[in-house]
């Protein structure tokens, strides 16, 4: 089990958010915290602690006005830490190689293979054939219904017909390095964990798996490792301190060491 950091930007802005608020029309968000330090400050913290495998994610479109400013603050935070961090927020096909070059260790893909309440099968098969399995990470981000977990796309608003279970997984590994998964019903709420989630990861556990959502209480790192098996690795924002939360930083870290 590892602790994943992570650098969320939003109009250029390092910020925390409720991820399910998020829309692209108007740039709109709920802001959890916002940040005075820019991008390369956090890099550069998460390098000095030898945390490798956070994600930086552009949280604005390439249609918005703000994507080049946040864009900047995404290529600022690799440069400042090369190797050491995945990258993710509107890669394709096309563009995957840039970010790639500009020192992430991985891209993280949503909506270019999760749109419109579907999965684009072939676009996933040209990511893969473009920079390789080994570089790419799936984000595969549900929300519960009808008690079971779907994948959902469209700033996690539209349900797909795939359940998350590991009939799911592992047909996706066979086209990535590592998966993300937030649980949307939680995520950016710092109010407790999805466990249901946490302990099927833990049981399928077959390559790296990233959580997130809903972290607030050094006993939901210790659910995650018991749950997940100690193989179910975990990410932490508006619960930290550095980012207006109440969990020490360091303290994680000792913790995850």
């Amino acid at each position: 089990m590892e602790f994943r950091p992570c650098i969320d930007i939003h109009n250029g802005k390092v910020k925390q958010i409720v991820g399910s608020s998020l829309r692209d029309a108007g740039n709109q968000a709920v802001e959890n915290f916002v940040c005075e330090q820019d991008a390369a400050y956090f890099a550069k913290l998460y390098h000095k602690y030898h945390l490798k495998g956070g994600h930086i994610i552009l949280l604005n479109p390439p249609t918005s006005e703000y994507y080049e400013a946040t864009k900047e603050q995404a290529f600022n935070a690799l440069l400042n830490y090369p190797g050491g961090m995945q990258i993710g927020g509107g890669i394709n096909a096309k563009n995957a190689a840039e970010f790639l070059n500009a020192g992430a260790s991985h891209v993280i893909v949503t909506s270019y293979v999760f749109k419109d309440g579907e999965v684009q099968y072939e676009n996933l098969q040209k990511l893969v054939d473009y920079v390789g399995k080994e570089n790419l990470v799936l984000d595969l981000s549900c929300r519960k219904k009808d008690g079971q977990y779907y994948i959902v796309t469209d700033r996690w608003q539209k349900f797909t017909d795939v359940i998350l279970d590991e009939r799911t997984l592992d047909f996706f590994s066979d086209y990535c390095d590592e998966f993300l998964i937030h649980a949307v019903d939680v995520e950016g709420k710092a109010e407790g964990i999805e466990t249901e989630l946490v302990e099927m990861l833990g049981a399928w556990g077959k390559i790296p798996v990233t959580y997130a959502g809903g972290v607030h209480a050094m006993e939901d790192l210790d659910l995650i490792r018991t749950l997940g098996r100690g193989k179910v690795n975990v990410t932490i924002g508006s619960a930290l301190d550095i980012f207006g939360g109440k969990l020490s930083f360091e303290d994680i870290v000792n913790k995850l060491k």
